[in-house]
């Protein structure tokens, strides 16, 4: 079992869900974080005054899948979500030792 963890631009969020959805993935977890990497953030103008936002929104999902399922979550997410531009995001791939599903104590794959 592998936990796929893809930071996502948020405007990317429904194009990845349905990518997702359309492979069988049912269910993930969605967080807002703020972030950077090479992007390094960007200036803006709000009332004549210039100022840096270093922390950008990003949209962090992840997905607990079988081991067999992996190319196919990662190849989603990079399809529905590349734009070919600076800050499209990444994708972080972890294993899982053990997944307990608390309302029916069903373990691992079952409880995936």
């Amino acid at each position: 079992m592998k936990l796929v963890t893809a930071i996502i631009k948020p405007f990317k969020v429904e194009e990845v869900r349905a990518s997702l959805d359309e492979i069988g993935i049912s269910g993930m977890t969605m967080t807002e974080v703020k972030g950077f990497g090479r992007q390094k953030g960007h200036t803006e103008l709000y009332r004549g005054a210039e100022y840096t936002i270093d922390f950008l929104p990003k949209i962090k999902i992840e997905i607990a899948v079988s081991d067999d399922m992996v190319e196919q979550v990662k190849n989603a997410i990079i399809k529905s979500s590349s734009s070919g531009k600076i800050g499209d995001g990444k994708i972080f791939i972890s294993p899982i030792e053990e997944v307990v599903r608390i309302r029916t104590g069903e373990t691992n794959e079952d409880a995936l």
